[in-house]
């Protein structure tokens, strides 16, 4: 398998998983802390501050960082700097072979590297979504469930959307876009490995 796999999810959707499960099965790196740790090291920054703005932001902060930066030529737009650092990260580590990629707009950065991937989306539907959540937060509130669902993809869609210039989760930008909660994880990964065999 000489092919570099990118996958973005919606949240709840099980995509850490499904991706380092494909990534298992092909004998091949994944890469998602390792990033982070990666651009902590090389920008300075404290690892706890690339997570959360790494691939997190809101159309407030968006809008915020913009009038900064236009107000003032000093402004140093922190998520700006993680996210150029990310992108080279996200290069060398593309160039060093196959490997699996999880979100961090890296289907658009290997793109625009001209380096070719295999570009997948995991979405599921809210029950799905909702009882993963459950277990990975230990929360049963519902409400609080959907609350938490909602800032995690909006941050995600607003972090492509402002990256890229095109819409998260949009099945136009990826090769294929798979329904985690109709599959099921163990059909997605092997429809992922197999494509990705299938184009060797």
């Amino acid at each position: 398998m000489n092919k570099i796999i990118t996958i973005s999810r919606e949240y709840g959707a099980g995509g850490h998983s499904i991706g380092l499960q494909v990534a298992e099965k092909l004998g091949v790196p994944f890469y998602d802390h390792d990033i982070v740790r990666e651009t902590a090291k090389a920008s300075g920054f404290d690892p706890e501050l690339v997570e959360s703005e790494g691939e997190d932001v809101s159309r407030t902060d968006s809008i915020l960082k913009s009038i900064c930066a236009v107000s003032s030529v000093n402004y140093k737009d922190t998520q700006e700097t993680i996210h150029n650092v990310q992108k080279a990260i996200i290069v060398r580590l593309a160039q060093q072979g196959p490997c699996v990629i999880l979100g961090r707009c890296a289907d658009e950065v290997l793109r625009e590297a001209g380096i070719e991937s295999l570009n997948v989306f995991i979405h599921a539907d809210d029950v799905h979504r909702a009882v993963r959540v459950s277990e990975m937060t230990g929360s049963n509130n519902a409400t609080e469930i959907q609350r938490l669902m909602a800032k995690k993809d909006n941050s995600r869609h607003n972090y492509y959307n402002r990256y890229t210039g095109k819409k998260w989760g949009d099945s136009r930008n990826y090769h294929m876009t798979l329904d985690s909660g109709m599959l099921g994880y163990d059909l997605c990964i092997k429809i992922i490995t197999e494509t990705a065999q299938a184009m060797d």
